[in-house]
């Protein structure tokens, strides 16, 4: 994708992380799912958010929306850090700032016909008199290949791929500048992902959006997206252009999800990294690296010191043997 004009960062994370209270039979105390992630997203760019379920996606994502409050660091939006907004000011700031969800149906009401779902953001914000709504529902539901007819549906009328539309028109309505699409095509058919992801493509050229593109498809977000951050269990280990990350990864965490995506062309493949045993227990995280635990080129120092994210050619990366092993 051709990278943004303006590279000011319109929403910003610096140091965040995220602590939440265990409360299970068995067990006590916190869950760290974000450790000190810094992250930065500019006008017109789309960052993709890989990783293994667990690892601290999801979270960050709300985070950055303001939605989750974070147990330390902070978040910018426009320069402003968003904890210091008041009430009022961060309702407007709201306006700006929406979501695709992950299951396309449990996000819509299914008792309310879709028209006036989409409609809510523009009542609430007051963006559009009463009497022009219905009209401009019916362009939003044009502009993600919806008939305008469809604003009087309700939500179990509809396939998923459609519902998934209508969910992107809904976070539309607000006429945002960030975009978090969180897992948006992970509940759909194959052939259906495709035509949400060609819309989203074509979306974010049109509007200019800022977009964290949360996924696990790793062959989605190298077509989609701009930059690709890579966490694992609520750290980033790696980060850097998606060109770049996918053609030569330094982190054996990131190679070995490369590893595991399908390829159609014989000379693209290439060996399957087996990673052994199953990620760490948030709760119980490993000192030093966290990914020593499953890293074939892990030594002492790995379970000695947490690696710091830093430069490594046009990539940044978190690992203490990154030049052995490149």
């Amino acid at each position: 994708m051709t990278a943004p004009q303006d590279t000011r960062p319109l929403v910003e994370a610096k140091t965040v992380s995220k602590s939440f209270a265990a409360r299970g039979l068995f067990q006590r105390g916190t869950v760290q799912t974000v450790r000190d992630v810094d992250a930065a997203i500019a006008r017109g760019e789309t960052v993709g958010l890989v990783g293994e379920s667990g690892s601290g996606k999801s979270t960050l994502g709300r985070i950055m929306l303001g939605l989750t409050a974070a147990t330390s660091g902070s978040v910018e939006f426009d320069g402003k850090p968003l904890a210091e907004l008041s009430a009022e000011n961060l309702r407007r700031q709201r306006r700006r700032m929406q979501i695709v969800f992950q299951d396309p149906f449990g996000s819509l009401d299914p008792r309310r016909r879709v028209g006036a779902q989409i409609a809510d953001g523009l009542a609430i914000h007051e963006l559009a008199p009463s009497g022009e709504r219905a009209a401009r529902v019916g362009e939003l539901l044009a502009k993600v290949g919806l008939d305008r007819s469809h604003a009087k549906r309700f939500p179990h009328e509809f396939s998923g791929g459609q519902r998934q539309r209508v969910g992107i028109a809904r976070a539309l309505a607000t006429q945002p500048d960030f975009l978090v699409a969180d897992e948006p095509v992970s509940a759909l058919d194959v052939s259906i992902q495709a035509q949400i992801v060609q819309l989203l493509v074509s979306l974010q050229g049109e509007l200019g959006l800022a977009m964290l593109f949360i996924s696990h498809d790793l062959s989605i977000v190298r077509h989609l997206c701009h930059r690709v951050m890579v966490m694992y269990l609520g750290r980033v280990v790696e980060q850097g252009p998606a060109q770049t990350l996918f053609a030569t990864p330094a982190h054996p965490y990131t190679r070995a999800l490369i590893s595991a995506t399908p390829k159609l062309r014989p000379a693209e493949r290439q060996q399957r990294i087996l990673l052994a045993g199953d990620p760490p227990s948030p709760s119980n995280p490993p000192s030093g690296c966290a990914f020593r635990t499953r890293c074939p080129h892990a030594i002492a120092k790995c379970s000695e010191t947490v690696p710091e994210l830093r430069p490594f050619g046009d990539l940044k990366v978190a690992c203490h043997r990154a030049e052995d092993i490149a």
